[in-house]
C-alpha cells in the first residue's frame, strides 16, 4: 500500500486493484455463492409455501375459517413472504455485484475511500462495497 505524505501526515492512496490474492477471491467466491444459494432455495421455499397457500383457498380446501381475523393474519403472512422474496432478490442482486467485482479484481476496495476493505468486515458481509471507516462517516 503506497502512503503519501501531505501537510505533514501520511494519507493512504486510493486503491484501485483488489488487495487480495487468488486464493482469497477464491474463498471470497465461494462464500458469496454459497450465500447466492441459501437466497436462492430461500425465495423457492416461500414461493411455494406462497403457491400452496393460494391454491388452498381457489380450490376451497383451505384448513382456515373464512373469519375475518383469519383472512387479515393470512393476507399479513402473504405480505410478509412477499416481503421476504424480494429482500432475497435485492440480497441476489448484491452478491451479483460482488461476484462482479471478483471477476474484474476491484473486490474489497471501498467505493467510498478507495482503501482496502477489512478482510473480517467481507467475511460477515461478502457484498459489501464500503469499509466500516466509510459506514461510520455516512452515519454523522
Amino acid at each position: 500500500m503506497n502512503n503519501v505524505q501531505k501537510n505533514g501526515k501520511r494519507h493512504q492512496s486510493k486503491v484501485t486493484a483488489t488487495p487480495f490474492s487468488d486464493k482469497e477471491l477464491e474463498y471470497f467466491k465461494q462464500l458469496i455463492l454459497e450465500k447466492r444459494q441459501e437466497a436462492t432455495e430461500e425465495i423457492e421455499r416461500l414461493q411455494a409455501q406462497l403457491s400452496t397457500r393460494e391454491n388452498e383457498t381457489a380450490e376451497g380446501d383451505s384448513p382456515y375459517s373464512f373469519h375475518m381475523a383469519d383472512a387479515a393474519s393470512d393476507s399479513t403472512d402473504r405480505e410478509r413472504a412477499y416481503m421476504m422474496i424480494e429482500r432475497q432478490k435485492k440480497l441476489i442482486g448484491y452478491l451479483d455485484r460482488a461476484l462482479e467485482r471478483i471477476y474484474n479484481k476491484t473486490y474489497g476496495i471501498c467505493r467510498v475511500t478507495g482503501k482496502p476493505i477489512n478482510k473480517e468486515r467481507l467475511e460477515a458481509i461478502p457484498h459489501t462495497e464500503i469499509s466500516i471507516e466509510a459506514k461510520l462517516q455516512s452515519k454523522r
